[in-house]
């Protein structure tokens, strides 16, 4: 069974790995992103390249990558945080340092990839994954393919605008992770600069009225979100990703909201959680490698 070298690349982390043809894990790990030097940031790459390589017959780069990516070029006109790839094409300056073929494809339509063909949509034909973190993103698909849109942006349900009452208006500001982390330090006096994760909020909602209506707000936020693409798309089901799902019951409170909305009733479909969580986009981006080899 033909191994690959899997990337999902993040302003934060880039997380690797070596997967085999049908999505199983073999080893993976992650190092900090040299998300603002180019030379750093391909240097790391390469090196983990070549340790794989070293100890493995491998068939291929794959790599999950935020922004507006060309799946066919591996072009970024944008690369979301990983600033340093904004008009830049990661497999031509790959391909010029190793042997191997890479290929790229956005990180929430590696999401849906691989819910597709080893996770919770492998028998819908019409599905829309959701990935809540620092941003808001997703993949759509309909009538079995992969919806990519006319200039790669589809999926980028960050930039949709909603009836919210956290900060800004779109979802990127108001129903990401980065979003409730930063109104709970608006809420508790903390300064922007110091790091606080989504867990924190969590485990103190517990105690704390104040940030537990903080969260429902934010859940209203989601639901906002989930139920104008229902609405838009009629899809069979909707996923949601991201390391903030596996919170205890935060998937049955989502549905709690969307079920409060009036005209949920009307067109209301499955909501679920991604199988693949974390390991996502690394998967994904694989299944992608071999659709392009097939």
């Amino acid at each position: 069974m033909r191994k690959y070298i899997t990337f999902d690349v993040g302003g934060t982390k880039v997380k690797h790995g070596l997967l085999l043809e049908d999505g199983t894990i073999l080893s993976k790990d992650s190092y900090d992103s040299k998300s603002t030097n180019l030379e750093l940031f391909l240097k790391e790459m390469v090196d983990t390249i070549d340790l794989y390589t070293r100890n493995h017959n491998v068939s291929g780069v794959a790599i999950s990558l935020p922004g507006f990516i060309n799946p066919r070029t591996g072009y970024s006109e944008r690369a979301g945080s990983v600033t340093v790839l904004d008009n830049q094409n990661l497999k031509r300056l790959l391909e010029r340092r190793i042997t191997l073929h890479v290929e790229i494809e956005n990180d929430g339509n590696c999401v849906a990839l691989a819910e597709k063909y080893s996770g919770n949509a492998q028998k819908c034909t019409d599905f829309i994954c959701v990935t809540i973190g620092t941003g808001i993103g997703g993949g759509i698909f309909i009538n079995g393919k992969l919806l990519h849109g006319h200039s790669f942006r589809s999926g980028e349900f960050g930039f949709m605008i909603t009836q919210a009452k956290m900060d800004n208006s779109v979802l990127h500001n108001n129903a990401s992770t980065t979003a409730l982390i930063r109104s709970y330090k608006k809420l508790k006096g903390i300064s922007e600069s110091e790091s606080i994760n989504g867990e924190t909020v969590f485990l103190e909602s517990v105690e704390n009225m104040a940030v537990r209506r903080l969260i429902d707000d934010w859940i209203k936020n989601i639901s906002y979100g989930i139920y104008n693409l229902a609405a838009t798309l009629n899809p069979q089901k909707i996923l949601i990703g991201g390391g903030v799902i596996a919170q205890q019951d935060l998937l049955s409170k989502i549905n709690d909201q969307l079920d409060q909305l009036y005209w949920w009733k009307d067109i209301k479909i499955p909501v679920e959680t991604c199988k693949h969580q974390n390991d996502a986009g690394m998967i994904g981006a694989m299944y992608h490698f071999i659709q392009k080899y097939a």
